[in-house]
């Protein structure tokens, strides 16, 4: 079986096995390039690995006198579900109040993708963004839901097609002040009430 440089076995190689393992020939016509278009799929959705969040965010953390809340919502993700390798997605929405400094809005759908484009956990992809941005911008406080549709649990075992994850990350204000966290609750409810 090839190996790239670095030790790691050829996902071509891999999928090609994965075609013979289910019966199927990879020389077919529909099958040929079968095994390079999934791994450059697969580079392709898991580019977080070789992404740095912080290099993402750069410079773009500016001083300013606000500190009224700041709420990003319906950032589109899509990511893979290390349990079965199969997609979930949906929404991220981000809020925060500044304590002395801002991030450039283009800048949180980037680093939410970084942390989304890994095999993951919604859980744990919810709590890894709002620990990255609350230590890039240390805010009084931030919050982070994300909603998600597991095509795992829709396509196999449970099938149930209308069934969203919905999982959140509450820091400093947002966890302690019920206020604050309902404020930026009611921010993206339309979103959350289908």
């Amino acid at each position: 079986m090839g190996k790239h440089p670095n030790g790691k076995k050829d996902i071509k190689e891999l999928v090609r096995e994965l075609l013979l393992g289910l019966g199927e020939d990879p020389k077919r016509e529909g099958l040929r390039e079968t095994p390079r278009r999934v791994a450059e799929l697969y580079n392709e959705l898991t580019q977080g690995y070789r992404e740095d969040p912080q290099g993402i965010v750069g410079d773009a953390v500016f001083t300013v006198d606000y500190d009224s809340m700041v709420v990003l919502k319906d950032i589109e993700f899509y990511s893979l579900c290390e349990h079965h390798l199969i997609p979930f997605f949906g929404h991220v929405h981000v809020g925060y109040i500044p304590k002395g400094q801002v991030i450039g809005a283009s800048k949180i759908p980037r680093v939410v993708d970084s942390f989304a484009k890994r095999l993951q956990l919604q859980e744990r992809m919810t709590e890894e963004i709002a620990c990255f941005l609350e230590e890039a911008i240390q805010p009084l406080g931030l919050g982070v839901v994300v909603e998600g549709m597991h095509l795992c649990m829709a396509m196999r075992g449970v099938e149930k097609r209308d069934a969203w994850m919905v999982t959140s990350a509450m820091k400093g204000s947002f966890r302690k002040d019920a206020k604050t966290r309902a404020e930026f609750l009611q921010f993206i409810a339309p979103r959350l009430e289908r």
